[in-house]
């Protein structure tokens, strides 16, 4: 069940335009609970920050107590069904964790979305092999992880770039990324077929950053990055950020600027879509060798 919007966006959206409601009221929170019966603030500050899927009921009644005309009402009736999630869509993402499901939310209510990787292939593009290794090295530091629930997670993440009216997707990949260290030959083969078969789907562009290119004024991210943008261009446009621990989310025009401005300075340097699945043939020719070298047999 694709999204027509991302809840994680519209919960964002939702809570900003709620907030500059409340305040253009002349209103504290502590009041507007109180006017509500709300045994304390937490409730209405989580709404306002995106933390939480609103009830439509609790919405209801702060626009009416912001007095809020049609159709702005109408409107925002809307966005806050559409931050609340339909039940059906969740169910469809089973054991999916929080972390997981942020991403999984971001990418179906995507327009369009452009990321950069230094080391490893982006997760909508793995491979199950390739996605078993590089979870299966995650629970070094997080040995909580069930990997195979996250694999299938993953795979579930990737029907975003089958359905019939999928996302713009871009990739940028360092060249570093080709060289499949630490990958199994016969896992690394499997990935680069698979990288080369989406980059044939007419919305996939898969491009690749040599380590002779030089962005503008030798520019290089510091980490990896996902930029998304959404067919309302009322909502955010987001950057996230990866980490050990935890995602950090941008979502302000000057923050969500700047990384356009690096994504197109590596897009100017980056090999042509010809060039990179040239350079993506080549490197796997060179798995299917050394998986011979090392099988002493036909590759499987």
């Amino acid at each position: 069940m694709p999204l027509s919007s991302s809840p994680v966006i519209r919960r964002a959206r939702l809570g900003a335009e709620l907030r500059q409601l409340r305040r253009r009221k002349a209103l504290t929170l502590e009041q507007v609970c109180g006017l509500l019966g709300w045994a304390s603030t937490s409730k209405l500050s989580r709404i306002e920050l995106g933390q939480s899927r609103p009830d439509l009921a609790d919405v209801l009644d702060l626009l009416d107590v912001y007095q809020v005309p049609a159709p702005q009402r109408d409107e925002l009736i809307v966005i806050a069904r559409d931050a609340a999630t339909s039940r059906g869509w969740w169910r469809t993402l089973g054991e999916m964790h929080e972390r997981q499901r942020t991403y999984a939310e971001l990418e179906a209510g995507a327009a369009s979305i452009v990321e950069y990787q230094p080391a490893v292939v982006p997760g909508l593009l793995q491979s199950p092999g390739y996605a078993r290794l590089r979870i299966g090295a995650g629970r070094l530091l997080h040995p909580e992880v069930d990997v195979e629930a996250d694999v299938r997670a993953r795979l579930l993440r990737q029907q975003v770039l089958r359905r019939p009216d999928p996302p713009r997707y871009t990739a940028l990949l360092d060249e570093r990324v080709c060289d499949g260290g630490g990958v199994t030959p016969e896992v690394w083969q499997e990935q680069l077929a698979h990288l080369l078969a989406l980059a044939e789907l007419p919305h996939v562009t898969v491009r690749v950053v040599t380590r002779a290119a030089a962005p503008h004024a030798g520019v290089h991210p510091l980490t990896g990055y996902s930029r998304y943008s959404f067919p309302d261009p009322a909502d955010p446009r987001t950057v996230m950020l990866e980490t050990l621990t935890a995602d950090v989310r941008l979502a302000t025009d000057a923050d969500v600027a700047r990384y356009e401005r690096v994504s197109d300075w590596l897009a100017s340097v980056a090999l042509d879509g010809e060039e990179t699945a040239a350079l993506l043939r080549g490197r796997a020719a060179g798995a299917v060798d050394g998986s011979r070298r090392v099988g002493g047999g036909d590759v499987r």
